[in-house]
């Protein structure tokens, strides 16, 4: 059965609201930690992110037999496009590939993209694309720059090259602007998959599984940065400002009323469908219960972090869950949400209690 409108504005709302938390994430780190700490941030996010799903991704999108520099252009291509972000290809030779990110760039949302400093964004490419030659075994592997957004140019573009002889570690990320740009593209001729054809919901499910894999490397990486109260304060700040910024426009596209003043049942009722759904349409295991004075949702597990270690997991849930209570706030702010959450050797056990004052 074909999905709801509603179930696949729950898909978008995900992939909306963990996208919009991983950008805030870091302008939050550049403006009170500052730009190195960010730098460092985004360097481990990626480079964890690259030894999880680089090599097997080769794999799943059939590209592990074609040579290194066209692989990796291709891989970046592909998996960004299921993510459902805009990237352009071109393939020069078997040891030059080009891969480009036009505007509006997905991770700095709208009007962030002005407080990124030019090493922050640079550091997504040593983390993730200058490692490409070492995990390939590929000691003559770089990748060179030709420009970036955050720099003022017209997107993140740049070229894998295969230069035929081993490369020093400050070769594997080269930024050469101004002396090369991507030749022209044939946005009708780009290589396809057979997304194309799927159908609504699975390319919903597939954006919203893009955005859930930046929280799924954000929290691990952010304990293991700033220490698990340090990561709890910072992410539980950020999340909450998400919630209540974006709470609004996610509602509304679910059909479902915000911003009352009520804190009544029929408020607590509401706020209870939007978070519901939401975490329905992020895979969780959701059940509502209406009782005398309170509608309560559960959650058996907590799918999102499966597989994951975490330092200290109940952190880690602790701030995370900020981006719901945020959420809540800005739907009614005279609603109370009382959140008691387990971990044993079961799993997780969580409950939102939602109640008028």
């Amino acid at each position: 059965m074909a999905p709801s409108p509603s179930e696949l504005a729950a898909y978008r709302a995900v992939g909306t609201l963990y996208n919009a938390l991983m950008t805030a994430l870091i302008l939050g780190l550049i403006m009170r930690r500052g730009e190195a700490t960010a730098r460092d941030y985004v360097f481990r996010h990626f480079r964890r992110q690259h030894l999880e799903k680089f090599l097997p991704g080769l794999q799943k999108l059939g590209l592990a037999d074609q040579p290194d520099a066209p692989a990796c252009a291709l891989y970046h291509y592909h998996s960004n496009a299921l993510g459902g972000v805009k990237t352009g290809y071109l393939r020069e030779s078997d040891r030059k590939a080009w891969v480009r990110y036009p505007p509006p760039r997905w991770i700095w949302r709208g009007t962030a993209i002005a407080a990124v400093p030019h090493s922050v964004s640079a550091a997504m490419l040593h983390g993730w694309h200058g490692h490409n030659g070492v995990s390939l075994g590929n000691p003559a592997l770089g990748f060179v720059c030709t420009g970036m957004t955050v720099d003022g140019m017209p997107g993140l573009e740049g070229y894998y090259c295969d230069y035929g002889r081993p490369i020093a570690e400050d070769e594997r990320v080269r930024f050469a602007y101004g002396t090369e740009e991507m030749p022209r593209v044939d946005w009708q001729r780009q290589p396809a998959l057979e997304t194309a054809s799927w159908p609504e919901e699975r390319r919903q499910r597939t954006f919203r599984a893009y955005a859930l894999e930046y929280l799924r490397t954000m929290l691990p990486t952010l304990q293991e940065l700033l220490g698990a109260p340090e990561a709890q304060q910072e992410l539980g700040r950020t999340a909450r400002l998400i919630g209540l910024q974006f709470h609004e426009q996610t509602a509304r596209d679910m059909d479902l009323p915000t911003d009352l003043e009520r804190g009544d049942r029929a408020s607590a009722q509401d706020f209870a469908r939007w978070l519901t759904a939401v975490l329905r349409a992020q895979g969780e295991d959701v059940a509502t219960q209406e009782n005398d004075d309170a509608i309560v949702v559960t959650q058996s597990g907590w799918r999102a972090v499966r597989d994951l270690e975490l330092a200290d997991p109940l952190k880690a849930f602790d701030g995370y869950n900020e981006l719901w209570l945020g959420a809540a706030a800005a739907h009614d702010r005279f609603l109370r949400v009382q959140t008691a959450r387990r971990l044993d050797d079961r799993g997780w056990h969580v409950s939102w209690t939602i109640t008028g004052r």
